[in-house]
């Protein structure tokens, strides 16, 4: 069964150790060997500016992910498509996987307009406001103060909704959540599980996650243990509990799939990367129906596109 992912960071990864060959390397959980056996049918990949980088420096680095997608990911493997336009994605042929470039926090373009609209016009269809800590949009889940969004950000989530871009809460302070969620016209949360289920700053309150699918967007099950499980010992069938949770809360329609692989060092058992993909839809099987499991893997995420 096809699948669409909404949060990786393989980006980061070859930016780090550039000899790590995106069509093969063991060092990616999302190499394109892997993508394909997973039955990857379109994959999210993050830029991410770690925060130590000087501030004047952080537009480059992400100049230079974007740079790194086109030249190693786009150019050196025909069956990787740059998706630019929602609509794109219907126009995959059966060989082919989407590629969709997202920003995860707003640092990288500070509070300049111009670089703003210039990762736009490069392609970037998400954008997450903040990473764990503060910046000029917002406070991310790690900052004590726990602001919301400062009128700049808000500013940006009005230039995402014009430009047909996901405003994506994973890691945003949980007031600015509901700053975002009273002007997104298109929020996620890319890779975020149920506070319920596992206390996890990073996972969303049943609140939040109702929130959410009330305005229509959906939520990305991630599989970094420590987000499913509090002890961080997790296996498939905790994930499962992750979307057993959220189906509670009205949200069968509003749950999709964002792994996070390439930006986790640990795993859920038999799901260590991209090409295990199918050992979830499998156990996924046994306890929903396959027009329900379509939803989460894929169907979900097409339905709930900007514009479509």
């Amino acid at each position: 069964m096809k699948i669409v992912d909404t949060h990786c960071d393989a980006l980061y990864k070859m930016q780090e150790k550039p000899d790590r060959t995106f069509a093969d390397s063991i060092e990616l959980q999302t190499n394109l060997k892997r993508l394909r056996a997973g039955e990857v049918y379109v994959q999210f990949f993050a830029i991410f500016i770690d925060s130590e980088v000087d501030s004047d420096q952080k537009f480059q680095k992400a100049l230079n992910q974007i740079d790194i997608f086109h030249t190693e990911i786009l150019a050196k493997n025909s069956s990787m498509k740059k998706i630019t336009s929602w609509k794109d994605i219907d126009r995959l042929k059966e060989h082919e996987i989407g590629a969709v470039l997202t920003l995860e926090g707003a640092d990288a373009f500070g509070n300049d307009i111009r670089k703003l609209r210039t990762l736009y016009q490069l392609g970037v269809r998400s954008i997450g406001l903040t990473w764990n800590n503060m910046n000029l949009c917002a406070d991310g889940v790690g900052e004590p103060r726990g602001a919301g969004l400062t009128e700049w950000g808000k500013e940006v989530v009005h230039l995402n909704n014009q430009y047909l871009v996901f405003t994506d809460v994973s890691h945003l302070s949980e007031r600015g959540f509901w700053d975002v969620m009273e002007i997104a016209d298109y929020p996620i949360a890319s890779h975020s599980n149920s506070k319920v289920l596992c206390k996890h700053r990073r996972n969303l309150t049943d609140a939040q996650a109702q929130a959410l699918f009330q305005k229509g967007g959906f939520a990305s099950v991630v599989f970094y243990p420590h987000f499913v499980k509090d002890d961080g010992n997790a296996k498939i069938a905790d994930v499962i509990n992750h979307i057993e949770h959220f189906c509670s809360l009205g949200g069968v329609e509003h749950i999709c799939l964002g792994s996070d692989f390439d930006g986790i060092s640990t795993f859920v058992q038999h799901l260590e990367d991209a090409s295990q993909y199918q050992n979830l839809i499998n156990e996924l099987l046994k306890h929903y129906k396959e027009e329900e499991v379509r939803g989460f893997a894929y169907q979900n995420f097409l339905n709930h596109r900007p514009g479509c």
